[in-house]
């Protein structure tokens, strides 16, 4: 009888552990590289909310002028983890840096039109068509607003190939347009209000919306060699983001969260009152990569057979 019941309190408390939390190692260090949008909302909530702290984790968010440096920066071990654009991680990838996902950011959605193509005062720039030997500057080249800005344009079938595409960072957009440097860019808000609202530019297109619902935006990426040194701090990380994007998911809270964007961008209260914030996807599947997968093949962006089953941390 003793042993039947030292037996039962065994299960009953490993049980128990089973439903906590992940927890990593006390203190454990993360240096997460983030750029100027909302897509990263579940990791700004996830800091102010102490998810992170939590669960042992003392992560240090750091800003990131251009997404497509990203990766570079987890090569380099100055970053633990990042959010790159999908397409942007998966170029990588594809150019022989081994890194895995560890968690999703934002995801796309039909409702929202918080970036899309904004044209130049003066530029005539209205349709697809009109963007045909333009300079057309994107925060990130390969990143996420230049893969499908691209994939848009052919749709709308107009070669791309005749749009003349120049990287340049979220805060250089309106200062480009007004100094005429470039036509149009492919920008996101707050950014893309902020030069609408100075008359530098205006909408031309808000072709977001023909893009495929529920498509993650940014994942969360690490290197493999990173993940494999340190599983538990990986899983809680998920954990705490996955815990934000419930906490993000109630309207009660949507004060908290826009709170939480505004100290990381940097927005003016009447600027955060307004912005979108796009739905959060914490948990990343390997479908959302194979559309990503597909879409940068018919750009032919991709040079070798990426298997996506080897790119998710389960």
């Amino acid at each position: 009888m003793m042993k039947r019941r030292t037996l039962l309190a065994a299960l009953a408390a490993a049980s128990g552990t089973a439903a906590l939390p992940a927890r990593a190692q006390a203190g454990t260090r993360i240096v997460f590289g983030y750029t100027a949008v909302t897509d990263f909302a579940s990791i700004f909530v996830a800091a102010e909310e102490g998810y992170f702290k939590k669960r042992g984790l003392d992560v240090e968010l750091k800003f990131i002028p251009l997404n497509s440096t990203i990766p570079a920066a987890l090569q380099s071990d100055s970053l633990q983890i990042g959010g790159p654009t999908p397409s942007v991680f998966l170029q990588a990838v594809d150019g022989g840096m081994d890194l895995v996902l560890v968690a999703g950011g934002g995801l796309t959605s039909k409702t929202m039109t918080g970036f899309g193509l904004v044209a130049r005062a003066g530029s005539g720039i209205r349709t697809p068509q009109d963007c045909i030997g333009k300079k057309i500057g994107v925060p990130g080249l390969g990143a996420f607003l230049h893969v499908t800005f691209r994939a848009y344009l052919k749709d709308q079938g107009v070669d791309y190939r005749k749009v003349n595409f120049v990287e340049a960072a979220f805060p250089q957009h309106a200062d480009l347009l007004r100094g005429g440097s470039v036509d149009a860019v492919v920008s996101a808000d707050p950014f893309m209000s902020r030069i609408t609202d100075s008359g530098a530019g205006y909408v031309a297109s808000y072709y977001s919306t023909f893009l495929p619902e529920g498509k993650q935006t940014i994942v969360h990426a690490a290197k493999r060699e990173w993940v494999q040194k340190n599983p538990e701090a990986a899983r809680a990380f998920r954990e705490a983001v996955q815990e934000s994007g419930a906490f993000m998911q109630q309207a009660k809270n949507d004060a908290r969260v826009r709170a939480s964007i505004g100290k990381y961008i940097k927005l003016p209260p009447e600027v955060l009152a307004k912005v979108q914030i796009s739905p959060p996807g914490p948990v990343v599947s390997e479908k959302q990569m194979a559309y990503w997968v597909e879409l940068m093949k018919e750009q032919e962006m991709l040079k070798t057979s990426i298997d996506v089953t080897k790119l998710v941390v389960k």
